[in-house]
């Protein structure tokens, strides 16, 4: 008896073609009466190969460095530990680092089915969904209690409506506080960027920081390091985490940090293919969003204290360290109403009604 296998493989399927071929046998090598016997090994060989190799392989890609502490790493690695652990056939491979797809790559390949689960700072897309503005937008969030509050909301059930039509779902919310940093000077009144070049993440913050007198070069969190560092930058909004695994605090003299007045917080949730979610079966998907679950949850518990490690490590390396008053947000504020805010309202779809429901939330 011949057994030949061709192994067929594609991303979460397996196809085994498979010939028993009979050899006509003389004497005592192969005797009739054994023939079932032998047969029904081969078989039993041959269903538990299809077994193995059933397992399911989910790629998961994120721009933030691996293995250092930084949470949001963290989260996906928590998420794919316990998936392994429910032992449901079901791995989920991280790639972090921009190791599979650039940053701004992801969105594209996350809604075309060509990457399954992301970590997204989800204003990345904005350029094909503007609606993900709203998730970056100065002012709208205040802290993380009320960003806590937000993820229940109308808001957030719009924000994810638009994300189911682009092809996604989301397995885990985040929110994110961050501040400012320059190489120049101390950023607290809008007066303060006047003539610098600024990284803000997304277009409202840009708008805004444009309205106040800077100029803007739109980048990745992943780029501002080396951008400061060839004088591209003279300074940069983006996420405490970011201002932390980054190492930004070796390009730059001065922190703003959230504090009592943070105006920036942004939207960064653990994001699925809708394509990729359908093809699990009912235990992975049970499995899955158990894991995502308990990532949340490991994330909201840390999430306020990323802003004091922030602070810490600047302190840390020498980089003078201030707040905003209430007066310089109120201005930021004043000034964000004349240019982000009004612009969303007046050009993106249902702009205004975003960010009205946002504000209703206590």
């Amino acid at each position: 008896m011949d057994i030949s296998f061709n192994d067929n493989s594609i991303h979460n399927t397996s196809t085994h073609n498979i010939t028993i071929h009979n050899n006509n046998v003389s004497g005592d090598a192969m005797k009739p009466s054994l023939t079932p016997v032998v047969a029904g090994l081969a078989l039993a060989a041959i269903a538990a190969s299809s077994t193995a190799s059933a397992q399911t392989v989910l790629r998961a890609s994120h721009q933030f460095p691996g293995g250092q502490g930084d949470v949001r790493d963290e989260m996906v690695q928590m998420m794919a530990d316990k998936v392994a652990k429910a032992d449901v056939g079901l791995e989920i491979e991280v790639y972090p680092g921009q190791s599979l797809f650039k940053a701004r790559e992801q969105w594209a390949a996350l809604s075309r089915g060509r990457l399954d689960i992301t970590a997204l700072p989800l204003d990345y897309a904005s350029g094909r969904h503007p609606e993900f503005s709203a998730t970056l937008m100065p002012g709208l969030v205040r802290n993380h209690e009320h960003a806590q509050r937000l993820n229940d909301s109308e808001f957030m059930g719009m924000i994810k409506e638009v994300i189911n039509e682009g092809g996604a779902r989301v397995l885990a919310d985040a929110w994110l506080a961050g501040g400012f940093a320059s190489s120049q000077n101390c950023i607290t009144s809008p007066e303060s960027v006047d003539g610098q070049t600024f990284r803000a993440a997304g277009p409202a913050f840009e708008q805004m920081l444009e309205g106040a007198g800077a100029s803007i070069a739109s980048m990745p969190s992943s780029e501002i390091y080396t951008a400061l560092q060839t004088g591209v930058l003279d300074a940069a909004n983006t996420s405490s985490m970011s201002f932390v695994s980054y190492r930004i605090y070796e390009q730059v003299e001065c922190l703003t940090e959230p504090g009592e007045h943070a105006l920036w917080f942004m939207y960064e949730p653990i994001l699925i293919s809708e394509q990729s979610w359908e093809g699990l079966n009912e235990a992975q998907q049970q499995a899955l969003t158990a894991a995502a679950e308990e990532a949340e949850a490991f994330f909201a518990a840390e999430a306020a204290g990323l802003d004091q490690q922030m602070v810490e490590v600047y302190e840390e390396n020498g980089v003078e360290v201030v707040s905003m008053s209430e007066e310089d947000y109120d201005a930021w504020l004043e000034i964000a109403k004349e240019t982000s805010y009004k612009n969303f309202a007046e050009n993106v779809p249902n702009g205004q009604a975003l960010i009205d429901a946002a504000l209703a939330v206590e």
